[in-house]
């Protein structure tokens, strides 16, 4: 489980890397301009739906009991 979430983890790194090499690059017209802000929307796009998985596997193995929280216990 934790190889999992650290390969969620350096895919959603990878992806936001991606749209900064997106944004930074400079384009030669309006057409490129275009192409590199769509190729940025899906690196981002990429990287929410990374997110959200990670974050439902991380509640599914939860309650699977495959993961148990730590720390102070929430009832009294």
């Amino acid at each position: 489980m934790k190889y999992l979430v650290v390969l969620a983890f350096i895919a959603i790194l990878a992806s936001l890397a991606s749209a900064l090499f997106f944004m930074m690059r400079k384009g030669q017209g309006s057409q490129d301009d275009k192409r590199r802000g769509n190729h940025m929307a899906k690196a981002l796009a990429v990287r929410v739906g990374l997110s959200i998985v990670l974050f439902v596997c991380i509640l599914m193995a939860w309650q699977l009991g495959y993961i148990q929280p730590t720390g102070l216990p929430a009832t009294r």
